[in-house]
């Protein structure tokens, strides 16, 4: 052992975890570490030089490094090599792991790893220097001259150690040479491992990432809704170029829509609310529900029948939508697969929504469900589970947030209504969850206040571009405007929640006799479905839903009713009324009947923690069995309530074939009239005119326009000298009469009497006249 100048032993160092004297601990003044070498353990990090002379050394004591060899400073990269003292299979310690300090032991010929890696050499061997200078830096020099690092030797010796269990040494023996390691013993039972699995290619790769995406969940529930919404809105595509679901009226007027939207997005993009019916009417196209979102499809296409085909696509498309965005919406409040699936029939294909067939901007609300479930998914936030912070994903927030918005855009009439319920439920949201911040401490994140506060924004923009077309409507056209007793005509009364529309194919012909009784049974046949109100009042006792969740959805259900009694429910002083008042848009609502669109949808959730409960239950008692799993009798009953809500909106919707359009619309200039002209007969020509798109003066939707009545009581003469100089001064050039549609009329006498006197012409084309004046 060495002494230092004071007589006493030298106290260990550490650098990087190792001491720079480990090689034997002899003092000799070749242990001196290079003048900018540090140690981790002193605040100067310099290592004191030995003062005193080393003594004799013993043979087979432990090599000392070269002079001026010194140890490598901590962190300059390079790695102890494994003690050969350590037991096989540990793992060699980093540098600045703080190691303990070496020492030299006594006889043992071995010695903890160095800071530079250096092993033990034997005493007296020729070239010793050269080889624990090289052992130093932490390399050793190979039979092709290249020098290799500690992790080659490593990996080459494998855990460096021989069969015995004894520590190999890789220092020079004899002439300098290094010695031959002996080769490691196969393993004789890797015979019988299981032969390792094969790493595919490409192809391989991408055949099983697409097996994994269509057994996807949301795969499947994609193309079961899309299956489903064939079936059950048959035959909506048995013949899509000549018929449309429930009526040619409205449906004409929504296919005409869309052609028109795509038009102008196609055409003119600054003319989109100047539409081409209503002639010469600005703002034409915000006189109704504009399906602004489908515009996308109006893009392809040309003509009635094209247009006929895409009304009838989207409307499929629609219920598709809608029984996904429920069963979503489910799902991610914490329902299982079948009671999420319950909740997306029912909320789909409720006997009510059958009236409604006829009204695509009504059928399409899978944009609702749909937006929760993304902006809920994308807050970290179910039903079942409360809020969760490690689940939030800002994506799916943007994207609930453009869903909504694209939902804003079909239309106001049910989409008002919706953005109520989401400024409400983000008003609640954010003071529920401010209140239960202050007892415990709950992130949000700059990230997900950045998309709400952005998505909101986009929202909010999206509705006021919106409302300033409908906002000029209802200055220009103040008939437009509606009261209280307009609302009074469209509301139902509480029997309307037990009557089926004829539509249904169960309950319609049962329920003929009570809707007899009702004033408007198109707009008052609200039924959601016996068996979803049974499965909902379940619910409400026997539910995955916590007990404070299930009466928040009753009294949502209870409110919601009221609401769509309109001025029913006690005149709606305390009700309806005040909304209509005091809520902007709200006077712009027909028919109050339509929230139950809300009603249907938490009877859904109701009845989905019911079902969801009773398939738990199932599985609980399946656990017991051999194999654990339901038997076939168990798994019917799980699927009895979503068959029985199938059963229930099976429909009986007539198709009738669109009016042919007539050969004139193909070639007359506009702008013209067509007679005869009606809220019913206006409709088709608006889908007619989608060939050329000329300015017509015909047009329906949710009001007549004064100067359009104007028309319509003029022309009843026509042709005679006031109604052609009325017609020539709005700008009118040409008029075609359908003889099809005259008989029974003045026009059926009238159309061939002499017009040389009046300054016009007369031509036939195909089965019309036109009247060029």
């Amino acid at each position: 052992m060495t002494t230092n100048a004071t007589g006493g032993s030298p106290p260990p160092r550490q650098t990087g975890g190792t001491d720079p004297t480990s090689g034997g601990g002899t003092g000799s003044p070749q242990d001196r570490p290079a003048p900018d070498a540090r140690d981790s353990s002193e605040p100067g990090g310099t290592v004191p030089p030995p003062t005193a002379a080393p003594g004799p050394k013993p043979a087979g004591a432990d090599a000392e490094p070269p002079t001026g060899a010194g140890p490598e400073p901590a962190g300059s990269g390079t790695e102890p090599t494994r003690s050969d003292a350590e037991p096989s299979g540990t793992d060699p310690k980093p540098a600045g792991a703080g190691a303990e300090p070496a020492e030299g032991r006594a006889g043992g010929g071995k010695a903890e790893p160095g800071t530079a890696g250096a092993q033990a050499q034997p005493a007296g061997t020729a070239g010793a220097t050269s080889a624990a200078a090289t052992v130093q830096a932490g390399t050793t020099p190979d039979r092709a001259g290249k020098r290799r690092t500690w992790r080659d030797k490593f990996r080459r010796s494998g855990t460096g150690k021989d069969e015995a269990g004894q520590g190999r040494e890789d220092g020079p023996a004899g002439d300098g040479e290094k010695q031959q390691e002996p080769a490691a013993e196969a393993d004789p039972w890797t015979s019988f491992a299981p032969a390792p699995e094969p790493v595919p290619g490409r192809p391989g790769r991408a055949v099983r990432a697409t097996g994994r995406f269509l057994v996807h969940e949301w795969t499947l529930a994609v193309l079961a809704s899309l299956a489903l919404a064939v079936g059950l809105t048959w035959p909506t595509l048995r013949y899509p170029l000549y018929t449309l679901p429930q009526d040619y009226w409205d449906p004409s007027l929504q296919a005409w829509q869309m052609a028109w939207s795509g038009h102008a997005l196609r055409t003119n993009p600054g003319q989109l609310f100047q539409s081409n019916t209503f002639f010469p009417e600005p703002w034409s196209f915000a006189f109704s529900d504009m399906l602004l979102g489908y515009a996308p499809a109006g893009l392809l296409g040309t003509g009635p029948d094209a247009a006929v085909l895409r009304y009838n696509i989207m409307f499929v498309l629609a219920h598709a939508m809608a029984t996904f965005g429920a069963y979503v919406l489910a799902r991610q409040l914490g329902a299982g697969r079948i009671g999420s699936a319950v909740a997306g029939v029912s909320y789909t294909y409720a006997p009510w929504l059958l009236a409604q067939a006829g009204h695509l901007h009504i059928v399409s609300n899978g944009g609702i469900p749909l937006a929760l479930a993304m902006l809920a998914r994308g807050h970290g936030w179910s039903l079942r589970h409360g809020y969760r912070p490690e689940r939030r994903r800002v994506g799916w927030a943007y994207a609930g947030w453009v869903v909504a918005a694209w939902q804003l855009s079909l239309g106001f009439g049910i989409g008002l209504v919706f953005a109520y319920v989401l400024a409400l439920t983000l008003l609640v949201s954010a003071v529920v969850w401010f209140w239960r911040r202050r007892r415990v401490r709950r992130p949000f994140g700059r990230r997900l206040f950045v998309a709400d506060l952005v998505g909101g924004l986009l929202f909010a923009a999206v509705g006021a571009l919106l409302a300033v077309p409908y906002f000029k409507v209802a200055e220009l056209h103040p008939n437009a405007e509606r009261t209280l007793g307009d609302i009074g005509v469209y509301s139902p009364p509480a029997s309307g929640f037990f009557t089926a529309p004829a539509e249904s194919w169960i309950w319609g012909g049962l329920h003929e006799g009570a809707r007899a009784a009702l004033p408007w049974h198109p707009e008052m046949t609200l039924l959601p479905g016996f068996v979803l109100y049974a499965l909902a009042a379940g619910g409400l006792f026997f539910s995955v839903w916590r007990l404070r969740h299930r009466l928040l959805m009753l009294a949502g259900v209870v409110v919601t009713m009221v609401l769509a009694m309109g001025t029913r429910f006690f005149d709606g002083t305390f009700t309806y009324a005040p909304l209509f008042e005091h809520l902007p848009g709200f006077n712009g609502l027909r028919t109050p009947g339509r929230m139950m669109l809300w009603t249907t949808l938490l009877l859904g959730l109701l009845a989905a923690g019911a079902v969801s409960a009773f398939a738990r239950r199932v599985r609980e008692i399946s656990a017991d069995r051999v194999p654990a799993r339901p038997s076939p009798w168990l798994r019917a009953v799980t699927l009895l309530p979503l068959l029985l809500v199938l059963v229930e909106g099976l429909n009986d919707t007539p198709h009738p074939v669109v009016p042919e359009q007539p050969v004139a619309m193909r070639t007359v200039e506009g702008p013209l009239l067509v007679l005869p002209s009606g809220q019913n007969q206006d409709q088709p020509v608006m889908l007619w005119s989608t060939t050329r798109f000329q300015q017509v003066v015909n047009g329906g939707s949710g009001f007549t326009p004064k100067q359009l009545d104007d028309v319509r009581r003029v022309s009843a003469a026509f042709p005679d000298q006031t109604s052609v100089d009325y017609l020539r001064t709005l700008g009118v050039r040409n008029v075609v009469v359908l003889r099809d549609q005259i008989v029974g009329t003045p026009w059926e006498v009238t159309v061939d009497a002499p017009v040389e006197q009046l300054g016009i012409t007369r031509q036939q084309v195909g089965n019309a006249v036109v009247f060029r004046l």
